[in-house]
C-alpha cells in the first residue's frame, strides 16, 4: 500500500512539473525521440500526461491483429469544432497519438505488451502532418522512422497458438495513402459518431463525447447521432456490422473525397445508393485485381464478388487495402461472405 501511494505521489508531481511541448507539435521538423513531446509521464507504461486524453473508436481499423491505444491533445483554452459526418476540426497545436502493440499473451494481459510504434498526427499551421516512431527492443524509447521499418513480431493468441507477422511501420508516403481527403492529410478516426461510446477513464466511466465537452476540448456535438456499431458484436444486425467494418477500414479511401474517389465504389457509412455500395457495380480499372469477376458485389454469390476476393487475397497486386496489412482478416472475410450470401437478388 505504501509503495502504491508513493508511486501515485510521484506521478502527480511529474504531471505538475512537465508539460506537453507544444512548440514541437507546430515545429517545421520532427524531433528524433517520441519522449521529447512530453505526451507521456511514463512512456514505457504508456501513462499519459494529464492533458493527454485517452479515447477509443466504436469499430477499429484492422492492422494485422495488432492492438491500439489512442490519445488526443488539444492546447489549453482552445477547442475542436464539430463537423457533421467528418472528424472534429482540431485547432493548431493539437495532436492525435496512436500506439500499436501486441500483448505477449492474449490470454493474460498482465504479462505485458510489445510496443511496436506510435503514430502521430500533428496539427501544424500549414495543416496536418504525420510521423511514426518505432519502439526499441528495450521498450524504453521510440525513434522517428521517416522511411518506415519492418518488425518481426510474435505473440500468443486467445487459443494458445503462437502467431508471427512481419509488421510494417509505414513511411510518410504510406501514411498519406489512408490519411488523405481532397489531397490533404487528415485524421480519419475521431468523428463524433465514431467515439459516441462509454469509456473507463481514470476518474470514472463516461460517454467520450460528454467527457470531451467536460474537459473543454470540443465545442459541441449533436445529441442524436447515427453511429457505427462494434462489428465484432454478433448480437448486432449483420448489415450494421459489415457497414461499420467497411466504413472504418475502407470508407476513408472509398468516398467522394478519398484517394479512391474515382472508382465510384463508396463504402463510407452514409452511402445509401446500391450501385455505389458495389451491388452489381462494374469495376473502373482494377486490372487483374478483379480476379476475372464482373461486379464488386453479386448478391447471394460471394465467390463471384470482387470486394470479397480482394479482402481475402494476399497478392500485392490484388489485395485491399493495398498496404497496411500482411495478414488476411479471416473473421471479417467470413462476416462479409455471410452478408453477401444473405443478400437478395
Amino acid at each position: 500500500m505504501k509503495k502504491t501511494v508513493q508511486f501515485l505521489v510521484v506521478l502527480m508531481l511529474c504531471m505538475r512539473s512537465y508539460a506537453v511541448e507544444e512548440s514541437l507539435i507546430i515545429a517545421e521538423s520532427f524531433p528524433k525521440e517520441l519522449s521529447q513531446f512530453g505526451f507521456f509521464i511514463d512512456k514505457s507504461a504508456q501513462v499519459p500526461h494529464e492533458d493527454v486524453i485517452p479515447y477509443e473508436l466504436i469499430s477499429t481499423l484492422f492492422s494485422d491483429y495488432s492492438y491500439k491505444q489512442r490519445w488526443v491533445y488539444v492546447p489549453k483554452d482552445k477547442k475542436a469544432e464539430y463537423k457533421e459526418n467528418w472528424v472534429f476540426d482540431f485547432p493548431i497545436g493539437s495532436a492525435l497519438i496512436k500506439t500499436f502493440y501486441y500483448p505477449i499473451d492474449e490470454r493474460n494481459p498482465e504479462l505485458g505488451k510489445n510496443l511496436l510504434e506510435t503514430r502521430l498526427l500533428l496539427r501544424k499551421k500549414s495543416g496536418w502532418e504525420a510521423v511514426s516512431y518505432a519502439w526499441n527492443e528495450e521498450q524504453t524509447e521510440a525513434y522517428k522512422k521517416v522511411a518506415g521499418k519492418t518488425i518481426n513480431v510474435a505473440w500468443t493468441d486467445f487459443m494458445g497458438e503462437e502467431k508471427e507477422v512481419r509488421y510494417r511501420v509505414p513511411n510518410v508516403n504510406q501514411c498519406k495513402e489512408c490519411h488523405a481527403a481532397n489531397d490533404k492529410i487528415t485524421p480519419i478516426g475521431p468523428k463524433a459518431r465514431n467515439i459516441n461510446k462509454d469509456f473507463k477513464f481514470d476518474d470514472g466511466e463516461f460517454n467520450q463525447l460528454a467527457y470531451w465537452m467536460d474537459r473543454q476540448i470540443i465545442d459541441d456535438y449533436p445529441l442524436e447521432l447515427i453511429s457505427p456499431v462494434d462489428w465484432t458484436d454478433e448480437n448486432q444486425d449483420i448489415n450494421d456490422r459489415v457497414r461499420s467494418y467497411l466504413d472504418v477500414n475502407c470508407g476513408h479511401c472509398h468516398s467522394p473525397t478519398g484517394n479512391a474517389n474515382s472508382t465510384g465504389l463508396y463504402l463510407h457509412l452514409n452511402e445509401t445508393r446500391e450501385t455505389h455500395l458495389g451491388i452489381y457495380k462494374k469495376p473502373v480499372a482494377t486490372g487483374r485485381g478483379s480476379g476475372g469477376f464482373k461486379y464488386s458485389i453479386v448478391p447471394g454469390k460471394p465467390e463471384e464478388s470482387i470486394l470479397l476476393h480482394r479482402m481475402a487475397s494476399m497478392d500485392p497486386g490484388v489485395m485491399m487495402p493495398e498496404s497496411g496489412r500482411a495478414l488476411t482478416h479471416e473473421e471479417a472475410v467470413e462476416m462479409v461472405k455471410e452478408w453477401i450470401l444473405l443478400m437478395k437478388d
